[in-house]
């Protein structure tokens, strides 16, 4: 266990309102989490190219692990017996992990229907109108990385797609989902107990329940179908993070063989706004704290099932949006009473030369972001943002950055997410002061200007 590690159970408590925008704070044992925050995603306990080290100076709260791979490899077995998550990865600060739903659903649907894609639609991590942009000569810079799992995001939305099906590598049973590794291709189960057993092996501080992902192809039978198959399994992932030694607490006292895990019922219920009530109600009733998740079909569908579900929730429950990181998308879930988001944007993009950019270099138009590998940046003496304070803006150039992408050098990837992840971070860091000042409408508009 880590020194100094104080085990209590977690706690939420929502501090100032600006009209449904929330400022609040989340207590874990390895600290507080202030609220709105951003969570950088460290797929198998790393947030690619970056230290435990510069996480800690760039100033996220929070980190969240990927359940699926790191029962993969290195298992979690190995990395209880050298001390759990945060010992493993050198992480003193509050960790969450999800439950590895996401990842065996793109095992399945998400293979034999290619035009069901993830907020990104290519291999390098840029959406198709930023692909058709780039020219050949800059497309022939990027690095693609060939995991199937790897290349995939988190917010879900139907795409159109030339891709050629492949065969499904899971079966989705009563029982859980057997899959197939895409590591070595053995055959392996998940349940909804064996995901809880795991993220308790791996000791985040959140932990989720399984679920079965819905895909935005889906009617509405199929998608009320697959709510029902996830609210059987949340509540048998329920009953395994109350379970200690064969028996259900009912107490507070004894909140689960982890009492300070705080674990996240997940809400579903694809497009339509009466399975997601439905599904915000059961979540509500059962769980202390909810993740919003499931298939959109469009920004404008995204939004509606926000204010949806958030109507059925209790004030005092911590409300964290799954797979969302754009800069309009987080402003808009804000203002809807969402209080944390993880999303792979920053560091993906970061890696492909994608870096992020404030008002006015940053706008709506240019999604807050540009390609720093383009030849036009060859001799740009400036920083990426000349606004930014982050490390990598204080010391390096435009023309360093482009430099070391365009000459393959690993630093290109450190120096790209560091200053990505810095951005949201900072952002959050903004949103949360405007809150705290009844400023929020003010700092929306400075952002998203219609």
């Amino acid at each position: 266990m880590d020194q100094g590690f104080n085990p209590m159970k977690p706690s939420f408590k929502v501090l100032v309102k600006d009209k449904n925008a929330r400022a609040g704070v989340i207590k874990t044992s390895h600290g507080d989490i202030e609220t709105p925050a951003f969570i950088p995603v460290g797929t198998k306990a790393t947030v690619k190219s970056l230290t435990s080290e510069q996480i800690r100076e760039i100033g996220p709260q929070v980190v969240l692990v990927n359940t699926y791979h790191l029962h993969l490899q290195p298992g979690e077995d190995v990395i209880k017996k050298l001390g759990g998550l945060h010992s493993f990865m050198n992480w003193d600060k509050p960790m969450m992990s999800d439950s590895g739903g996401f990842q065996v659903f793109s095992l399945g649907i998400g293979l034999e229907k290619p035009g069901v894609k993830f907020l990104k639609d290519l291999d390098d991590g840029r959406s198709k109108v930023e692909s058709r942009n780039l020219k050949i000569e800059d497309r022939k810079l990027i690095h693609r990385p060939s995991s199937i799992i790897n290349n995939l995001s988190s917010t879900i939305y139907p795409l159109s797609s030339n891709d050629e099906p492949r065969p499904r590598l899971n079966k989705i049973t009563e029982e859980g989902v057997e899959f197939q590794s895409h590591i070595d291709g053995s055959r392996r189960k998940l349940t909804p107990e064996s995901s809880i057993a795991i993220q308790e092996k791996l000791g985040a501080d959140l932990i989720i329940a399984f679920d079965d992902l819905e895909s935005p192809t889906y009617s509405y039978e199929q998608t009320k179908k697959s709510l029902d198959l996830t609210n059987r399994w949340e509540l048998r992932s329920l009953k395994a993070h109350l379970t200690f030694q064969g028996e259900a607490f009912q107490g507070e006292a004894l909140r689960g063989k982890r009492p300070n895990q705080l674990l996240y019922g997940v809400t579903h219920g694809g497009e339509f706004e009466e399975l997601r009530r439905k599904s915000a109600k059961f979540v509500n009733s059962n769980f202390d704290a909810v993740a919003l998740g499931g298939a959109h079909k469009n920004k404008k569908n995204l939004y509606e099932v926000v204010e949806w579900t958030v109507c059925e929730l209790d004030e005092d429950k911590p409300r964290h949006l799954l797979g969302v990181g754009e800069v309009d998308d987080i402003f808009e879930s804000v203002a809807r009473g969402i209080d944390t988001f993880d999303c792979v944007i920053p560091t993906r993009l970061g890696r492909m030369g994608h870096v992020f950019a404030g008002p006015p270099l940053g706008n709506i138009r240019n999604r807050f972001r540009y390609d720093i590998t383009k030849s036009k940046f060859v001799s740009d003496e400036k920083s990426i943002d000349p606004k930014c304070q982050c490390w990598v803006c204080q010391n390096f150039s435009r023309a360093y950055v482009n430099h070391l992408f365009r000459s393959r050098e690993l630093l290109a990837y450190t120096l790209a997410t560091y200053h990505n992840v810095y951005f949201m971070v900072n952002l959050t860091n903004q949103i949360r002061d405007s809150i705290l000042n009844s400023q929020f409408e003010k700092l929306k508009k400075v952002w998203i200007k219609s």
